[in-house]
Order: structure tokens, then sequence, then C-alpha cells
């Protein structure tokens, strides 16, 4: 009877032993395979690394904010196109109407284009300072964002860099507000409505607003460049750029 109860119990511990090896097997394979995605996520042959990734990114960003900044600095680039077009501030909505209404109709529209022109001066020197943003931004895990929405890139870009990027944006934008003379064509417009009885006077920080619009169509031109580099091999016109962006999806 001991001999059959001391045979069980050595059953019992040799299956448990048996157990426990093949569990510590499937936890070892688990954490080989967790490694292997985290060194070559895209499942390829790619053999990206975070580093690579990161740089191909920052690099992306560089080539899409030079080619945006570009884009918006031309003559129009903001003025006639719907994607940038900056409209009268809409909380200076009731001036425009009333102005309108009194006859002023020429000038609030040279003040929406001049608007524009401000953002389109202060594009021209916006590049380096977006440029500089890319490269002092620190990016954890870029699989992360390679792998993720087609505008990741820009948008964690966007997250990290805003604050810094209006504090340095907005000197550039009253520049280009100065010179083309915005406040000449907003005076009359202004001075108009405040002067008409009972009227909540009104007086919008011009260089705010046009530094948050010139800022908001940037990221959008950023944003399709990014698109441009993920989907369209001839957007990626460095080795880097092909070796990081080719890998997606394979």
């Amino acid at each position: 009877m001991k001999r059959t109860i001391i045979l069980i119990a050595l059953s019992v511990v040799t299956l448990k032993i048996s157990y426990c090896q093949t569990l510590q097997q499937r936890l070892d394979a688990a954490a080989k395979e967790a490694t292997d995605k985290i060194k070559n996520p895209t499942g390829g042959n790619s053999g990206l690394s975070n580093d690579e990734v990161i740089k191909g990114l920052k690099e992306a960003l560089t080539i899409g904010t030079n080619n945006s900044t570009a884009l918006a600095s031309k003559v129009d680039g903001y003025y006639k196109n719907p994607l940038l077009f900056i409209p009268f501030p809409p909380e200076a909505e009731k001036v425009k109407e009333e102005a309108e209404a009194l006859g002023l109709k020429e000038q609030t529209d040279k003040f929406v284009e001049t608007l524009n022109r401000a953002a389109e001066e202060a594009a021209k020197d916006a590049a380096t300072v977006f440029v500089n943003a890319v490269k002092g931004i620190s990016i954890g895990d870029g699989f992360s964002i390679l792998k993720g929405a087609d505008n990741a890139a820009t948008q964690y870009l966007q997250d990290k860099t805003t604050s810094d990027l209006k504090n340095k944006f907005t000197p550039i934008v009253q520049a280009a507000i100065d010179k083309v003379e915005l406040t000449k064509y907003w005076s009359p417009v202004i001075t108009t409505y405040n002067r008409i009885p009972f009227v909540e006077k009104q007086n919008p920080d011009l260089t705010a607003y046009v530094t948050d619009r010139a800022m908001q169509g940037l990221f959008k031109l950023i944003a399709n460049e990014e698109l441009k580099i993920r989907k369209d091999s001839s957007a990626q016109v460095t080795d880097l750029l092909k070796k990081v962006f080719g890998s997606i999806g394979k």
C-alpha cells in the first residue's frame, strides 16, 4: 500500500515538473517573440532598430516642414488655398457685418486678404523654427509612431512643440503683420464699428489670431507631406526613408 502511495506521489511530482518545464518553455518562447517584434515589428527582414526609425521619422518631418513652409510662403499660399485660408476673425464677425452694412465691404475684403498675406510672409521664416523643433523632440518609441496613423509623426510634433513653437513664431508673425501693414486695413473697419452706439467694443488680438491659424495651416501641410512619404515610394527621397517607410506593411 505504501509502495503504491509512493509511486502515485512520484508520478504527481514528475507531472508537475514536466508541466513547469513546458510552461517555462512557452514563457521563454513568448519572451523571444516579443523581443523579436520590438527589434523588427514589421515581421519582415528589414532589421530596423528603434534608433533608425526615430531618425527616419525626424528626417520625414524635416522634409515635410521644409516643403510645407515653402508652399505656404508663396503668394496666395494661404489666401487662395481653401485648406489654409484665414477668414475674418470669428469672434469679430459682428464687426464685419456692421462694417459691410455701412459700405465698408471693400475694406473688410482687403483686411482678410492682408491677414493671409501676413501668414504667407511669416511662413518664409517658419522653416528654421520647425526644423529646430523636429531636432529637439525626444521620441521614445519610434515604432509606435511608424505603425500609427498616417499623420502620427505630425501629431506627435504638434503635441510636443506647439507651445514652444507659438512663442518663437509669434514675433515672426508680428514682423509680417507690420510688413504687410495689416493694421492699416483693420483700423478703419474696427474704428467705424466701435463708433456705432450701444455696440460692444471689439478689438481681437490679430497677432495671436494669425499665429494660431498660420500654425494650424502649416501642420495640415506637414501632415499631407507625411502621408506622401508613407504611401508614395517616390516621396521617399533618401535611403533611410526608403528603409523605414518602405518597411510598413511588409
